[in-house]
């Protein structure tokens, strides 16, 4: 399987420190390359991944001012489109844009949708609904007039964020420094608990944060330290005595949260958008309505176990269950094509009643399974490639513009040797050229019944 994976461009895949959409596609782009799943990551010049990285825009817009964001996203879009054929699947984490380019392709296009930034954008969604696919990343963030494959939550690695039995004296708030996020409340949680705040994050709006945050920074029961990266996080998150998570937006998911209660954390949050999907109330955090309410669960956050956040993490939430629930979409996508096969896919191009043409292209590495035709005989010509055939007890290198004959019930197989697809045009004679006359005798995708 061959997946192009297209990242955006805002921040680096995996980020230096904020980017939760790069992050995320960093995290399944490993996990599906540790399952040896062939996977070609676009993103900016400057990633880190063990997948091969395609780029176009050698550093994140966010991080460069000299980089025009419409200009570079639409380059890079647009590489991985002319490129397209190459891939069984194409993963769009880049939000609605790539959905614009889906009908200039036969290549099946999965996008994970992160959130809606407006309703706005929802006619883009709605035009593609029935020729593309969709994984919304939380039931609370489905739209009704969409259609989807299937709901992902995403997942962390647990070795970024070790386990923290004992808890801290300081509450957190780790998130955009933004009206949505509430930091304003947090800071009136902390005043009114007579904890001590630490806030974590960018600043996205200026003017909230001169009005409604910096006022009350202090650096001894208010401390701002500014967005931290990998290396920081799991300390500030792990130490913490709770997280606080004071929406006021119905949020698609909150991978702060998650990440808090794998240290161990547990997390006071507004109950809205995902927040009920992801915290179990009075076992790994509390879900709240106000202020007043949020004050009364720290001052029972001492009735948590910071083992069960730990463990409902580890069940729940890992890069590696997120990577298999994304296998199990790619595979039901391609299944549902008529012409695909794990080892590529054919094309039929004539039938008739007594003869079928087909062309076959296989991927590299890749062989059909080991066979026989009951009603049938074939006769393979390469086009493109090398085919190593198995007929009887005979291999045979056909290289373009050789061929051989399959006689009816001869056990055969083919196996592409090379680096590049094998392309064969298949003549079939006989009575009857259905699938269930395929007898598999061995076959590398337990197809043998």
């Amino acid at each position: 399987m061959k997946i192009a994976m297209l990242s955006p461009l805002s921040w680096r895949t995996p980020p230096r420190h904020y980017g939760p959409w790069e992050n995320v596609v960093s995290l399944l782009t490993e996990q599906l390359v540790s399952l040896g799943i062939e996977v070609t990551l676009f993103a900016t010049g400057d990633s880190l991944t063990s997948a091969e990285l395609a780029w176009v825009c050698e550093r994140p817009y966010s991080e460069d001012p000299s980089i025009d964001a419409k200009v570079w996203e639409c380059l890079h879009i647009a590489e991985l489109f002319k490129r397209a054929d190459e891939f069984d699947l194409i993963h769009n984490q880049y939000d609605f844009l790539p959905l614009s380019y889906s009908d200039f392709t036969d290549t099946p296009i999965v996008t994970t949708i992160h959130g809606f930034s407006s309703d706005s954008i929802l006619p883009v969604y709605k035009e593609y609904n029935d020729s593309t696919y969709y994984v919304a990343i939380s039931e609370a963030d489905k739209c009704t007039e969409l259609d989807y494959l299937a709901t992902i939550h995403h997942g962390i690695d647990l070795a970024q964020f070790p386990f923290k039995p004992e808890q801290g004296d300081y509450l957190l708030f780790f998130g955009r420094i933004h009206p949505d996020k509430g930091v304003h409340d947090a800071i009136e949680v902390a005043r009114r608990t007579g904890k001590r705040l630490i806030i974590a994050g960018i600043i996205q709006d200026e003017v909230y944060y001169k009005e409604k945050v910096e006022p009350y920074i202090d650096g001894l029961m208010v401390e701002y330290i500014g967005s931290v990266g990998p290396e920081q996080r799991q300390t500030v998150l792990g130490d913490a005595l709770a997280l606080l998570h004071p929406i006021y937006f119905d949020e698609p998911f909150g991978l702060s949260v998650v990440e808090s209660m794998a240290c161990g954390t547990p997390v006071i949050a507004y109950e809205r958008g995902s927040m009920p999907e992801i915290i179990r109330h009075g076992t790994t955090g509390f879900l709240v309505d106000d202020v007043d309410a949020a004050v009364q669960a720290v001052n029972k956050i001492d009735s948590l176990n910071r083992h069960d956040c730990r463990e409902d993490v580890e069940r729940r939430f890992t890069s590696k269950r997120m990577a298999y629930e994304y296998v199990k979409v790619y595979h039901q996508i391609l299944e549902e094509r008529e012409n695909y096969r794990p080892w590529g896919h054919y094309e039929n191009l004539l039938e008739w009643d007594d003869h079928k043409i087909k062309e076959l292209i296989v991927n590299p590495g890749e062989r059909l399974s080991l066979q026989k035709h009951q009603r049938r005989a074939e006769h393979w010509i390469v086009v493109a490639g090398e085919a190593l055939v198995t007929v009887g007890e005979n291999e045979i290198l056909l290289k373009p513009s050789e061929s051989v004959d399959i006689p009816r019930g001869a056990v055969h197989r083919i196996l592409n040797p090379g680096d590049i697809p094998l392309v064969i045009v298949e003549v079939q004679m006989g009575d009857y050229f259905g699938e269930d006359d395929i007898i598999r005798l061995e076959d590398d995708y337990d197809r043998v019944k």
